[in-house]
């Protein structure tokens, strides 16, 4: 059977070959003339010349999204959000895990080779070679996280501080004053804003004590080998640990388990990201909702809108926190609670 062409597209819907191309390349054509092309190409099983529409186009309709390790569930949220917006804009989405530092310096370099039309990166550690990189890349990067304003990136970050300090009120208002918080590396992002965060929030609050550790990495093994350090060499000295993320949160449970204490009774655990792993673990542990998806849907957004405009102005976006109460905490609790404005009650 012969190849289905653009001429044949443009008969059947009784248009010019101009107006067709341009219907189904996303250029002005009037609503009209668009559902008459794309009725006429779906009856006629009409696929587009990937490699010509890019020529025509000077873009290749693909974008990256590239994280230090796709399989945490928090990265894996971010993707489905990315991929829905993306998609929407007949994009298709490549995924990258790049590891460290090194590697990421390395794949925004690489952007020079024209695979992609523009990114979205969320990387766990930033230096100055990144930022360099990100200022010099030939195609629009947007930064799901922090970044200096010099480098000229569109940036979409979470609130971790005030995140820690949602946890840190809650624990306090149900009673505990002796606090843990077992953080991953301090030299990464989350690591940095996180400490700090707790720390401020804890010695905000009276009569609270507070320990730090830090372990080697985000997951459910450092996690479980932190926690059994701690609770170990603590016992009866704290009520409740904080964890940095939910990875985290599921090893501190699971040592709490091993160690044969309760939860939250004799001890209450806390974590960060409210993946899907805080909301099926037994008992269910009280997160604190960064808005991974949601910072996911603006980041892609963010980068479409500087493909179709790139001398508009620079974007930074925050996504407040929200904490999701669950059993770890207090017992069949689920109501989700806010962060106040500043001079706000909780409700």
């Amino acid at each position: 059977m012969a190849r289905v062409t653009l001429i044949d597209v443009a008969r059947r819907a009784g248009v010019s070959v101009a107006s067709t191309s341009r219907a189904l390349n996303g250029l002005v054509a009037s609503p009209e003339t668009v559902e008459r092309v794309r009725a006429a190409a779906a009856e006629l099983g009409y696929t587009a010349d990937a490699t010509a529409r890019s020529l025509k186009l000077g873009r290749t309709q693909q974008l990256a999204y590239a994280v230090a390790d796709i399989g945490n569930p928090v990265y894996v949220e971010m993707m489905r959000a990315i991929e829905r917006v993306v998609a929407a804009s007949d994009y298709r989405l490549v995924i990258s895990s790049t590891g460290d530092v090194e590697a990421t310096v390395d794949l925004v370099q690489s952007l020079s080779r024209g695979f992609v039309d523009g990114m979205v990166l969320a990387p766990l550690r930033v230096t100055e070679e990144l930022e360099a990189a990100i200022a010099a890349a030939p195609v629009p990067v947007v930064v799901l996280g922090r970044m200096p304003d010099t480098v000229g990136a569109d940036t979409v970050k979470a609130d971790s501080a005030r995140g820690m300090e949602l946890v840190v009120r809650h624990l306090v208002g149900e009673g505990r004053r002796r606090l843990a918080f077992i953080n991953g590396p301090v030299d990464t992002t989350p690591g940095q804003f996180r400490h700090d965060g707790f720390r401020r929030a804890a010695a905000a609050s009276p009569g609270v004590t507070a320990i730090e550790i830090t372990v080697a990495d985000f997951t459910i093994a450092e996690g479980y080998r932190g926690a059994m350090e701690l609770l170990e060499n603590s016992a009866g000295e704290i009520d409740a640990v904080v964890a940095a993320n939910d990875l985290i949160g599921i090893g501190v449970l699971h040592a709490a388990d091993d160690l044969g204490l309760r939860v939250p009774e004799d001890i209450a655990i806390t974590g960060v990201d409210d993946t899907e792993l805080a909301q099926v673990s037994r008992p269910s542990l009280t997160s604190v909702d960064l808005g991974a998806a949601e910072r996911g849907r603006i980041a892609a957004e963010l980068l479409l809108a500087r493909i179709a405009e790139p001398e508009r102005p620079t974007h930074m976006v925050t996504v407040a926190p929200v904490l999701r109460v669950r059993d770890s905490t207090v017992q069949r609790a689920s109501r989700p609670i806010r962060l106040a404005a500043r001079g706000e009650a909780l409700a």
